[in-house]
């Protein structure tokens, strides 16, 4: 995790594919820094949060400031930061062209120069400086609520973003409908998360990640298939795993790579999926716009 490399990001991306979860292609060019184009007017600020410590706010193309849209968080990993995993994942110009809100935050500084969330205690506070990035996200969340209407919140990180989304719906599932992780786990004890009521969760992981091992850490982290199951457990779902259809996620390896398997059985307002990319690294070669969209119709797909 120490050895993540914001550059690693941006090289591994593929993104010429088309953005639009309709395929057309219809999304807004990017502009060379990564971001949108700014678009038609909206009278909206660009940022979000305390003057030293902005986050970026996308407005989509649907927004009328009338309909309730969907809002989604994007969380980078360790020594990346929101602008690189943005480019990574191709998310700005996918939410924009697909209704959703965006806020792109940026952790803070460690002693090594990285940033980094205050997730868990095996990730990735090394300092212990004990930031209360739960306040400062949730934060967030409230002024994006005070200046548009807002449908369903959801967060989704890489990483060490994806143990700090884990956490924001351990802390705050009165607020959060779904959060989705990339390459990243949860607390190692199930009785640290304590939601007040179910949050769906997407948990999506390379088989052959050397950076956080699918099959987990012991004394510091749970695999991949335990930590959809607690998700699934919290919403009172059956211990039964459904498999659906695979998915073409990673560009560099062959065929439809990726696994799915559904808990969604009995379950009360929300489930929990596993996407596990077989023979995928840590950092894997996500095709293109191809796996925003997939990632933006899971979410979408649950609301409350």
């Amino acid at each position: 995790m120490r050895h993540l490399l914001a550059s690693l990001l941006i090289t591994a991306a593929a993104c010429d594919g088309p953005s639009s979860l309709d395929e057309d292609g219809g999304a807004p060019p990017m502009d060379a820094g990564g971001g949108e184009d700014a678009g038609p007017p909206t009278g909206l600020p660009s940022t979000l949060g305390p003057s030293d410590r902005p986050a970026n706010f996308v407005i989509p193309a649907a927004h009328d400031g009338s309909t309730a849209l969907p809002l989604l968080v994007l969380l980078h990993g360790y020594s990346a930061s929101g602008m690189a995993q943005d480019i990574y994942l191709t998310l700005s110009r996918t939410t924009r062209a697909n209704g959703f809100y965006l806020v792109i935050p940026d952790g803070t500084v460690d002693g090594r120069g990285n940033r980094f969330w205050n997730a868990t205690p095996a990730c990735c506070d090394f300092d212990g400086t004990g930031v209360d990035d739960v306040g400062y996200l949730i934060g967030l969340v409230d002024e994006a609520e005070a200046l548009v209407p807002v449908r369903d919140v959801y967060f989704f990180g890489h990483s060490n973003g994806g143990f700090m989304s884990n956490r924001m719906a351990c802390e705050h599932a009165d607020r959060i409908t779904a959060i989705g992780n990339l390459a990243g786990s949860g607390f190692r004890d199930a009785s640290a998360c304590a939601p007040t009521r179910p949050v769906s969760a997407l948990q999506i992981h390379g088989d052959m990640d050397a950076t956080i091992p699918y099959a987990g850490l012991a004394g510091a982290y749970p695999s991949a298939p335990e930590l959809v199951a607690r998700w699934a457990t919290r919403a009172g779902c059956d211990d039964v795993v459904t498999p659906g259809e695979p998915l073409d996620l990673d560009s560099g390896l062959a065929g439809a790579e990726t696994l799915v398997e559904h808990r969604n059985t009995n379950c009360e307002g929300a489930d929990a999926t596993l996407w596990t990319i077989v023979g995928g690294s840590h950092i894997p070669s996500l095709s293109g716009g191809g796996f925003a969209r997939e990632l933006l119709r899971w979410l979408d797909a649950r609301r409350r």
